[in-house]
């Protein structure tokens, strides 16, 4: 079983339009309505591979219950996510379907209590004993300790569980030197961490501070890796157009899934980066186009870098 953590949940609505203009009225074409949130979008795509996932974190409120609803819905997926009092997120992302462009609305997620936290760890521990890895990805709730994803990196190598994080600022800040095996920022996020700017240096910088492999990503430039097997550099064949929202979740289930069936890097590199293009071309965060994956599979590029 693989474990993901999503401690900051959402209800991802995705509202698409012809045409995005500021100051006017939209008809909206078509929505969807997924449970999101990273860790959930990374479960559905391990899930749609194959593998057994189990996924934890908050859900509270009217948006709590019909994110778990939905996810019943989902084969593969088992919920173990906490109840909490507060109100689960969502996040909303319109898609000028001219363009491809999508502009991102994320609303604050609820107020975690001591008692819900404690809850949440104590369950974490268990799930750990059956895991064979787990992500932890996302941002953290008002409530949480902001070294959370620190103690939850420990608790993994204590129970000899591989572990990958992604998640930006201080939370990464603080999780990297507890050690993972797996980082996955993107390149805004790796600047932020290091204070620079270019990739090469920054994932250097990244893994020295404790990560056991850096795998950034570069958006259209695809996948930069450094790990202790070597570096590379993994590109897809073409810019894909499309909605990007998930598309760094998929990756990072492509990554994971690679961890587990233990594939050399360049054949993991070359499934995320293949799966995060697909999902650019599916309709909602946390799908891809299976036909696309496909046929990127083969067209992938992985160089040493």
């Amino acid at each position: 079983m693989i474990l993901t953590v999503t401690p900051n949940t959402a209800l991802d609505i995705t509202y698409r339009v012809r045409s995005l203009r500021p100051h006017t009225a939209h008809r909206v074409t078509e929505v969807t309505e997924r449970p999101g949130g990273k860790g959930l979008n990374v479960a559905r795509v391990l899930a749609a591979l194959g593998h057994e996932v189990t996924v934890t974190g908050f859900a509270g409120g009217v948006t709590g219950r019909a994110l778990r609803d939905q996810l019943a819905d989902t084969p593969g997926v088992v919920d173990a996510l906490i109840p909490v009092a507060g109100s689960t997120r969502r996040t909303i992302a319109v898609v000028d379907t001219t363009t491809g462009d999508s502009t991102q609305l994320n609303e604050p997620g609820p107020e975690i209590t001591p008692a819900e936290w404690a809850a949440f760890q104590e369950a974490y521990e268990v799930l750990l004993r059956s895991a064979s890895a787990v992500a932890l990805c996302g941002s953290l709730p008002p409530g949480v300790p902001v070294g959370a994803y620190a103690g939850l990196i420990r608790a993994a190598r204590a129970a000899a569980v591989p572990v990958l994080l992604d998640t930006s600022g201080e939370p990464l800040r603080r999780g990297i030197a507890a050690r993972p095996d797996i980082v996955k920022p993107n390149a805004d996020e790796l600047a932020e961490l290091t204070g620079s700017h270019d990739p090469s240096r920054a994932t250097q910088d990244a893994r020295r501070r404790g990560a056991r492999a850096i795998v950034a990503s570069l958006g259209p430039q695809g996948l930069l890796a450094l790990t202790p097997e070597g570096r590379w550099h993994a590109t897809p064949p073409a810019r894909e157009h499309g909605n990007p929202t998930g598309a760094g979740d998929s990756a990072v289930a492509g990554l994971l899934s690679g961890l587990v069936e233990q594939l050399p890097w360049p054949d993991r590199l070359t499934r995320a980066v293949a799966l995060s293009a697909a999902t650019v071309q599916a309709p909602a965060a946390g799908e891809f186009d299976r036909a696309a994956y496909e046929k990127l599979l083969t067209r992938v590029s992985v160089t040493a870098a």
